[in-house]
This record gives C-alpha cells, sequence and structure tokens, in this order.
C-alpha cells in the first residue's frame, strides 16, 4: 500500500510565488485583477469595456469632484437597491483615495475627495433587492435622470461592482500586466470583434499593446514577459464590432510592486 505524503506547501519551505504574493506573504507585491464587460458592442465603433456605450475617457484634465448618481430612484439611502457605495481613486498627487458615498437615487451626490481616475466603485450596503437597481455612474457635468454628461465609471445593474477594463498605475508603484482575457460572443453569423489593449503614457498619448480578432469564443494574452506599466501610465480594453450586438468581457492580471524596496 502506498504512504500518503503531505504536499511540499504543508511540510516544505516553498510554495508557488504567485500563491506567496495572493498570501501577502512576498513583502511590497500584490495582484490586481481588472474586469470589464460591455455586454453591447456595436459595429464599427470602439469602445471601452465597462457597462455603458462609448469610450471611457480615464482622466479629467484635473483632479475633479465626481458625481455619483444611479439612473434608478430605487438606489438611495432607504431604498430596494443600492444604498452605499465605496469610491476608490487616484487622487492629485498619484495616490490611492477612497471614501464612501450614500446614495440619493437620480439625484448627483458629491465626493469629498477629488479624482484623477476612478480605479473601481462598490456597492457596501443595498435594501431588499440586494444589488443596485439602475446603473451607478461616477462622472461630471450635467446629470439627466441620473445620467451624468461625463462619466469616468460605472456599476451595471445587478452588478454591485464595476467592471470597467481600465487601471491606472499609482505614484510610488510599478505594475507589471501578466496576463490578459478577451470574450466575446454574438447569435449572428460573420460577425467578429477586434480587441484591443492600449498602453496610455504619461504625454496623453495611447498606443495598442496587444490586438485579437474573435469571431465568437475567448484569447488569453499570456504574457511570459510582462508588460511594464510605470506610475501614472494607465491600461484599457477597447473592442469594435463588425456587426451589431456583440457582448464583450475583458481581464487584466496586474502584479503591483512598491518602487524602490528590496524582497523581504
Amino acid at each position: 500500500m502506498a504512504r500518503e505524503v503531505s504536499s511540499i506547501s504543508r511540510v516544505g519551505t516553498s510554495e508557488p510565488f504567485e500563491l506567496q504574493v495572493s498570501r501577502g506573504h512576498v513583502a511590497y507585491h500584490s495582484v490586481v485583477h481588472v474586469f470589464g464587460h460591455n455586454p453591447d458592442v456595436d459595429d464599427g465603433v470602439e469602445a471601452t469595456v465597462w457597462p455603458v456605450p462609448g469610450v471611457l475617457l480615464g482622466h479629467p484634465a484635473s483632479p475633479t469632484i465626481m458625481k455619483i448618481s444611479s439612473s434608478s430612484a430605487n438606489d438611495d439611502a432607504t431604498g430596494t437597491g443600492a444604498r452605499t457605495v465605496r469610491i476608490l481613486g487616484i487622487n492629485g498627487t498619484g495616490g490611492y483615495t477612497s471614501e464612501t458615498v450614500t446614495l440619493d437615487g437620480q439625484t448627483a451626490v458629491n465626493t469629498v475627495n477629488t479624482y484623477d481616475a476612478i480605479e473601481s466603485m462598490t456597492v457596501l450596503t443595498a435594501g431588499s433587492g440586494g444589488v443596485n437597481a439602475g446603473v451607478i455612474y461616477a462622472g461630471t457635468g450635467t446629470v439627466t435622470s441620473g445620467v451624468p454628461a461625463v462619466k469616468y465609471s460605472a456599476i451595471g445593474i445587478g452588478d454591485n461592482v464595476s467592471l470597467v477594463g481600465h487601471w491606472t498605475c499609482p505614484t510610488g508603484f510599478t505594475g507589471y500586466l501578466t496576463a490578459g482575457k478577451l470574450t466575446t460572443g454574438t447569435t449572428n453569423a460573420n460577425q467578429y470583434v477586434v480587441g484591443k489593449l492600449k498602453l496610455r503614457d504619461t504625454n496623453g498619448l495611447s498606443y495598442t499593446t496587444a490586438i485579437v480578432t474573435l469571431a465568437d469564443g475567448s484569447a488569453w494574452y499570456d504574457f511570459t514577459y510582462p508588460i511594464k506599466i510605470t506610475e501614472g501610465q494607465c491600461i484599457t480594453a477597447t473592442a469594435e464590432g463588425n456587426g451589431n450586438n456583440n457582448d464583450v468581457a475583458s481581464y487584466f492580471q496586474i502584479v503591483l510592486v512598491r518602487n524602490g524596496e528590496a524582497l523581504a
């Protein structure tokens, strides 16, 4: 009878580097997962992989107060939908800043902090529905029926978290894009989607870093030698259809390393 042997992770002195990072055992390293979803990518129109139409601008001209609102009146302090939302973003000096906002339905609520970019939004509390009833926006300009004129992030209906294929590297860190994925699905024959990863430099210009064409299915970007994202740069997933009504999802896997620090 064969003798059972415990795994090296239980009795040895090493385990996969990826697991060590996720467990917080590698000093100054962390992992960032960024998911995006756009349910309606149309013909000949490049769009960010996020819950609303069009291209995400990414950054205002200068750090600004964001207006947080919902397309549904049920997303408010006593409603059946989302009640409070945590905002995580990049401040005027390039570092992380966050706050919790109590929603007021279609009426915009101003953030306390100013933001150069929104990294994520997460529903913290909700009413009996358990999820956000409308699309929750972070934006600027005139808000009409809960929709701001300029949009910088959004939570799709029922998602409780922003699925935006965009990430900005904060000051004092370097990001290493180790993998990515693009998935598309359509019920229409002879259609395809062109997906791109675009790296925006601090000069404001965006450069296509990777590109893939899919008819229906998924493709991995496997960066054995990771793409380096320096502080102030950002990465965005976009898609353009050859035909309408394409459903597209994206994913980034980023190892974030604090600058100037040695391994513990």
